[in-house]
């Protein structure tokens, strides 16, 4: 008897198309898990073909996609004579899912090398670990096949920068990328069959009541870069990309290069440079002892002909001065080594906070809970300044911008850690600006060290002349605030 197979037709490609390795992006309501579901059932009655099912964290067969395939035999396919075990199903023809958990232990994927297909639900939540080990453990068979569905959450995360961040240009272009090792395709709410008058009174809700950014993750598929209390909001970051360019300004001024550190494990280390108020590069590194670290960010100092370099000096960095200065012999680069965890530089200068037109200046030290925060909050304003001339055409000092080369490599990973940096609020009430530690972010939030963005910060704790010393001068830090507050309304002058 034939069975008619409903579904999105943005996943007919799924089993029309040659590639091994399928995914399926988007946002709430898009129907990806239920066509999938169904598609790979089809798979398995009409090729026998045994399906690998996964998910990153699965402590119970209630967080699998089992209720997927037993809805898509019983109710939307309504097929007769399968078997629906507690823990698994099997085709009449003995086809068989399996369910398994990568983040419990990613070495028993090897044993999914029989399968002819695999699919990795809640994809976005995926390891480094898990993708390295899936990928040429099932597409090692001839035939085989990956299928992903997603809906993405940080740019930065492994699966965003593996399947995601390398083709977004064609993705928002045409919403699907293909070559011959992938399809890739964006599925969302209104491509979806199964899509009802309930589903839109929600969608439509939160399109008229939730933020832009939030509303464009939860439905649009597009990446939620940001947290709660974040200090830097998306779309000031996307302002600053290129803003010398799209403002018609020259970077000027001193060039510097700033390295967070970091020894062999999971933390990388990472650099940036900045030529006045244009940051060309900013990377991060993966592999390396803390001293290869130091060769690594010295190197490309020299390189570019940096002014200045400094290190956070906190921690694993407080033993790098003699390093630093011997991989600088003979150079005409000042060195300075930054502690986040000291008072506010300029105690007695007055800050006046350029996102709240209601406060008054007070000075640093009454400002800033430590240098950490205080240069995080000179990153804010920059980006800040750079937004309202951007977005709105204010005039701005561009020596009081931030632009960010659309040529940095890691741009998106880049715009995830910036983004994702949040205030501490806490009930002290003393009223200080303070960011949340290293490992409060990854306790409490998951969220990784911000090594590329913790560089960008440092690098802005440099000013003052230059001079010819490689000793370590503590730099005079201009007073926030005090230059072009009465500007800030005047219009843009290009």
């Amino acid at each position: 008897m034939k069975r008619t197979l409903k579904v999105n037709h943005k996943l007919v490609p799924f089993i029309t198309k040659p590639q091994p390795i399928k995914v399926a992006i988007g946002g709430r309501g898009s129907g990806k898990s239920l066509g999938i579901g169904d598609l790979l059932t089809f798979k398995m009655d009409s090729e026998g073909a045994d399906v690998y099912c996964l998910r990153e964290f699965q402590d119970s067969i209630t967080d699998s996609v089992h209720k997927v395939f037993r809805g898509s035999i019983q109710d939307r396919l309504k097929l007769d004579n399968w078997q629906i075990f507690e823990n698994r199903i099997e085709s009449p023809g003995g086809a068989r899912t399996t369910y398994k958990g990568a983040n419990r232990n990613p070495d028993a994927m090897q044993s999914a090398q029989g399968y002819k297909y695999s699919w990795f639900e809640e994809a976005h939540r995926a390891s480094q670990a898990s993708l390295d080990k899936l990928l040429p453990t099932i597409l090692r068979n001839p035939g085989a096949q990956c299928w992903f569905s997603a809906n993405p959450q940080s740019s930065g995360d492994p699966f965003s920068q593996r399947f995601i961040v390398p083709y977004q240009k064609q993705l928002e272009e045409h919403g699907f990328y293909e070559d011959e090792l992938h399809y890739i395709v964006v599925v969302n709410w209104r491509d979806n069959p199964w899509w009802n008058a309930e589903q839109e009174a929600l969608r439509k809700w939160d399109y008229d009541n939730a933020p832009r950014a939030k509303y464009d993750w939860i439905w649009e598929g597009k990446f939620m870069d940001t947290v709660d209390d974040a200090i830097i909001k998306p779309e000031w970051f996307d302002a600053c990309i290129d803003a010398h360019e799209k403002l018609g300004w020259k970077p000027t001024g001193r060039k510097i290069v700033a390295h967070d550190p970091s020894d062999r494990g999971d933390d990388a280390k990472g650099l940036a440079y900045r030529h006045g108020s244009v940051f060309h590069d900013v990377q991060e590194r993966t592999f390396g002892d803390v001293a290869e670290g130091v060769d690594w960010s010295t190197a490309f100092a020299i390189k570019v002909g940096a002014q200045n370099y400094i290190w956070d000096a906190d921690g694993l960095g407080l033993g790098l001065r003699r390093d630093v200065s011997e991989n600088f012999k003979g150079q005409n680069i000042q060195q300075h080594a930054f502690r986040g965890g000291e008072s506010p530089e300029s105690p007695k200068a007055l800050y006046e906070p350029i996102t709240d037109n209601s406060a008054t200046a007070i000075t640093n030290e009454d400002a800033f809970k430590n240098k950490r925060s205080q240069f995080y909050g000179i990153l804010r304003d920059r980006c800040y300044r750079t937004y309202r001339a951007v977005a709105l055409g204010e005039y701005q000092d561009p020596d009081e911008m931030i632009s960010f080369s659309s040529e940095i490599e890691r741009i998106q990973a880049l715009r995830a850690e910036i983004c994702r940096i949040p205030e501490k609020v806490t009930g002290s009430g003393n009223g200080k600006f303070q960011i949340m530690s290293k490992p409060d972010m990854k306790r409490l939030l998951g969220i990784d060290s911000p090594n590329m963005a913790d560089s960008v910060m440092m690098s802005l704790a440099i000013s003052g002349k230059i001079v010819n010393s490689s000793t370590v001068i503590p730099p005079p830090i201009k007073p926030m605030g005090q230059r072009h507050g009465s500007r800030r309304n005047q219009s843009a002058r290009r």
